[in-house]
């Protein structure tokens, strides 16, 4: 029994080596072409919602290719930065003119057409306050 699997095991590897060594007149596959990301994010606008969830990285032996995965970051890294810097400027815009000035609680503003309540209502000559 130990001389028959022997022989076999000897046979096998002699067959496996006969395939890969000595495959006739075709050539040894051809080197494949590294993965490359196919659908990168858009560069004549802001990525949005979509572009990141439609973003599929391509896998390399050991994960994801690391060269493909830094660019994404970097880029929603510096998008994040710019609308972080846009919101902030447009809050900093908005309480500057959320600002109270002149009639907008800073006292009464007597213009043309506005009407002082403080003054007789009643024609009694008593302006209503006790």
């Amino acid at each position: 029994m130990f001389w028959f699997l022997l022989i076999t095991m000897v046979v096998v590897v002699a067959a496996v080596t006969l395939a890969v060594v000595g495959g006739g007149d075709s050539e040894v596959l051809p080197d494949v072409a590294p993965e490359q990301l196919v659908d990168p994010l858009p560069v004549a606008r802001p990525v949005d919602r979509a572009d990141v969830e439609a973003l599929r990285l391509p896998v390399a032996v050991r994960g994801y290719r690391m060269e493909d995965v830094d660019d994404v970051l970097v880029r929603l890294g510096a998008e994040l930065a710019e609308r972080d810097a846009r919101i902030a400027e447009l809050e900093d815009a908005l309480a500057g003119a959320a600002a109270p000035g002149p009639g907008l609680g800073g006292g009464p503003v007597h213009g043309p057409g506005s009407v002082d309540i403080t003054k007789d209502v009643a024609g009694d000559g008593e302006d209503g306050r006790a």
